[in-house]
């Protein structure tokens, strides 16, 4: 479907250079002299690659339908990362590249599986943004350890090793920000 750049907006998905691309971010630019132009950042959706892209104002592309759906992570093969489609309970395979937190994936997890719309083609897998898991091993904390900003490695149920607080203990339950790998809290559940 042709559209403009007068149609961009964060997550918009377009077809450019023989590629899916979305929009990370965007900015319409009026200078005093010249035309107007659209300056982008473009995530490919095929390779994870991010690049940035200037149009001039009013530019026809090609708009892109993209949908997510909900899958479960069921295990990782030599194929890569396999999960179920959790309707049709339709089974994908993705190489690492194409997650965003592979080393935070449990098994059970829900992800949204970016899917295209014309053939039904998953691209992508995102695991939500903030996840809870299980510190599996961590030097004990002492009590009173609260009140410097210093950290001490934990291992986390998936196997991913990540800073923590030197209050957190063997089988605390943590909130992680799955696009930094930071802790952000222990859990209150």
């Amino acid at each position: 479907m042709a559209t403009s750049t007068a149609d961009f907006r964060n997550g918009f998905t377009l077809r450019y250079n023989h590629d899916l691309w979305t929009i990370i971010e965007f900015q319409h630019v009026k200078p005093g002299k010249g035309p107007a132009f659209v300056r982008t950042k473009l995530k490919s959706l095929t390779s994870g690659k991010v690049v940035d892209n200037t149009w001039s104002a009013g530019h026809k592309v090609e708009e892109v339908r993209i949908e997510r759906r909900s899958f479960q992570f069921l295990y990782k093969d030599d194929m890569g990362y396999n999960f179920m489609n959790n309707e049709t309970y339709e089974q994908v395979s993705f190489e690492a590249k194409l997650i965003n937190a592979p080393q935070f994936l449990t098994d059970g997890q829900e992800v949204s599986v970016l899917i295209l719309v014309d053939d039904d083609q998953p691209l992508l897998c995102e695991l939500p943004q903030q996840l809870v898991l299980e510190v599996t091993y961590t030097e004990p904390g002492v009590k009173g350890d609260t009140a410097t900003n210093t950290l001490k490695p934990g291992t986390l149920s998936s196997g991913a090793e990540v800073r923590i607080p030197l209050f957190i203990n063997q089988g605390d339950r943590i909130k992680i920000d799955t696009t930094t790998g930071a802790y952000i809290e222990r859990s209150k559940d």
